[in-house]
């Protein structure tokens, strides 16, 4: 593909307007007792926002919460599954890709319990994703966000579906088909030059705008993906599985290592994350919550470990003193479609709470929280 060139025209007004960062914390104060009681916080903060829509954003919180559970060893919050009685009892309306964002957490419920309902709405899922006019595929087999137009947000959000679903209903080929998308993905979105990603392309060309939460996407789309295939998820599959995990974490090794060379000191990275002069010092928190997740869990499975604990650490010590009393993420940027000049990410407001800054946030306490109890002294 051939990358778009921003104009030459740079417009760096908003962000001379940028606040300075907030002092980061000391890592060494993040201890479980913390870390827990602010991921509780969070999570009764996304609780009381009055979710009600089965989307992307109400996905990335759902699978937030289950992290959390599972990383504290307690049960899951009864707002998951009520959440997803709710909407397979009335009925799952989809049109969009990211409306498989749920499938994630419904394929997760019936891992748990076995109740057949879980099952059946995981299976509507999939029946859509196969056979919906409405999905469209681009010349290499990335699933589009757009006719035209492949963004990183499908490969978390069509990705962790397929890889759940998956391992809970023993269909290993549906996680080797998140493997597929997630290299898919990378064809168009990784630049071969630095490892980041972006964004996503249009019209079949890439806009080469390295934003924070697609690089927080794909990471986690692929540790989820890594995670799954050492659990052996595809014992059948062999060779294929091997390669395509081969491949997938050596493109996740590059982009992580690629995103610490260029984390600031205060822990936060811009809502572009290569110090783009238009956006520099225009903080984002969710996309930092969602790498810093990347990191620990890319840690646990033996790549660079020591480099990428350290940048998680410097992330999530950046990241708390965000949190807000009654458990908001701030500075999370509201949804952001593609914008084909960098400029366009420097005027995205970041003054109202997201779920998806809060499931991310929970993301990346809950890899914290694992993190801490794999390294205790």
């Amino acid at each position: 593909m051939t990358p778009v060139t921003a104009a030459r025209g740079l417009d760096t007004s908003q962000a001379a307007l940028a606040e300075a960062p907030l002092p980061p914390a000391d890592p060494e104060e993040l201890q479980p007792a913390l870390l827990a009681s602010t991921a509780a916080r969070i999570a009764d903060r996304a609780e009381a926002m009055g979710l009600t829509q089965w989307f992307w954003g109400e996905g990335v919180v759902l699978q937030g919460m289950l992290r959390l559970a599972e990383a504290t060893g307690t049960p899951a919050r009864p707002f998951v599954a009520a959440f997803v009685d709710r909407h397979l009892r009335e009925g799952v309306g989809l049109d969009h890709v990211n409306h498989l964002a749920p499938g994630a957490a419904c394929a997760d419920l019936y891992g748990m319990t076995q109740q057949e309902h879980y099952a059946d709405g995981c299976r509507r899922l999939l029946h859509w994703l196969r056979h919906a006019p409405e999905v469209t595929r681009a010349p290499g087999g990335a699933l589009e966000h757009w006719p035209g137009g492949v963004w990183a947000d499908t490969a978390f959000m069509a990705g962790t579906f397929l890889i759940h679903c998956g391992l809970h209903t023993g269909r290993p080929e549906l996680v080797a088909e998140a493997g597929e998308q997630i290299l898919a993905h990378a064809g168009v979105l990784q630049h071969p030059g630095t490892g980041l990603y972006a964004h996503g392309s249009h019209e079949g060309r890439t806009i080469w705008c390295f934003w924070g939460r697609a690089n927080a996407w794909t990471a986690l789309a692929a540790v989820e993906y890594l995670e799954a295939a050492g659990a052996g998820a595809d014992p059948d599959m062999g060779d294929r599985m091997r390669e395509t995990s081969d491949r997938i974490r050596a493109l996740l090794r590059r982009q992580l290592l690629a995103l610490a060379d260029h984390q600031p000191a205060h822990g936060v990275w811009d809502v572009l994350v290569d110090g783009q002069p238009e956006n520099r010092g225009i903080l984002e928190t969710s996309g930092t919550a969602g790498i810093a997740a990347a990191m620990f869990r890319a840690a646990a499975l033996g790549i660079e470990p020591e480099r990428l604990r350290a940048a998680a650490w410097r992330a999530l010590a950046g990241l708390h003193p965000y949190v807000a009393e009654d458990g908001t993420l701030t500075r999370t940027s509201a949804g952001t479609v593609l914008q084909l000049v960098p400029f366009g990410y420097s005027v995205i407001r970041n003054d109202t709470i997201q779920p998806w800054g809060q499931g991310l946030a929970l993301h990346a306490y809950a890899a914290a929280l694992t993190d801490r109890a794999r390294h205790r002294p």
